[in-house]
């Protein structure tokens, strides 16, 4: 997949600038967004031209409406496979939060404009923490590559390095690489739903990217993005 990249100073996010200036297979990189976000009504921290601020617009053809979580599954692969290259025990926190250890390296907000059972296009944005040394906002988490290695990454090789593997990754079978870099994918950890805390572990992910937990009961417990978070 050849990709057009174009770089831009500041931005108010690049989704949005996607939304109003995209072309086909257009990727735009942004040293600095003014509303960076992530899902809902989440905002995103990142110092001026430090990080990775890039979203890429799509027209999946060969991914079907219900199953768009292959979509999530590769980018989310594709940056994992790329910053292995740096440092080791690199996650994948249903559904595509990029994590090292209990550190937030980096998050994924997709948009999906559906036509019939298929996927008109797609804006894939992403925010990854490469070379910012330290972070000051109220974010609970955040970790970048500097951190955890203590040295400065090239940002375009990097980007160029998680483009191709997620061009790549699209034509591929992703599930196996997914559900192997889950974040707690053993054992049983500590979750909240709109009913309380609970324990369970992870028993599946579905086409669909719903989530199934097992408790300690052994009732399987089903969630869609939202309407369960991790306690960390």
């Amino acid at each position: 997949m050849k990709w057009k990249i174009v770089h831009i100073d500041e931005t108010e996010s690049t989704n949005q600038w996607l939304k109003e200036h995209g072309e086909d297979d257009m990727v735009v990189v942004a040293d600095y967004q003014t509303a960076g976000r992530g899902c809902g009504t989440n905002t995103w921290e990142s110092e001026r031209g430090q990080n990775l601020l890039f979203s890429v617009l799509l027209h999946p053809k060969q991914v079907v409406a219900s199953r768009q979580f292959h979509i999530s599954m590769a980018v989310s692969v594709a940056i994992c496979e790329a910053v292995e290259q740096f440092i080791g025990d690199v996650s994948i926190k249903w559904p595509n939060d990029i994590y090292w250890r209990d550190g937030k390296l980096g998050g994924i907000l997709i948009e999906h404009t559906l036509q019939g059972s298929g996927i008109k296009d797609s804006i894939i944005g992403v925010g990854l923490n490469v070379n910012q040394r330290q972070f000051t906002s109220d974010a609970p988490n955040p970790v970048s590559l500097w951190q955890i290695c203590g040295q400065t990454t090239d940002r375009r090789l990097l980007l160029e390095d998680i483009l191709q593997r997620f061009g790549r990754l699209m034509d591929a079978d992703v599930r196996s690489g997914y559900m192997s870099r889950l974040y707690r994918r053993k054992g049983f950890h500590p979750y909240v739903d709109c009913n309380g805390a609970f324990m369970a572990q992870i028993a599946a992910i579905e086409d669909d990217g719903r989530i199934v937990l097992a408790d300690e009961d052994g009732r399987q417990r089903t969630y869609a993005f939202k309407e369960v978070q991790f306690i960390i």
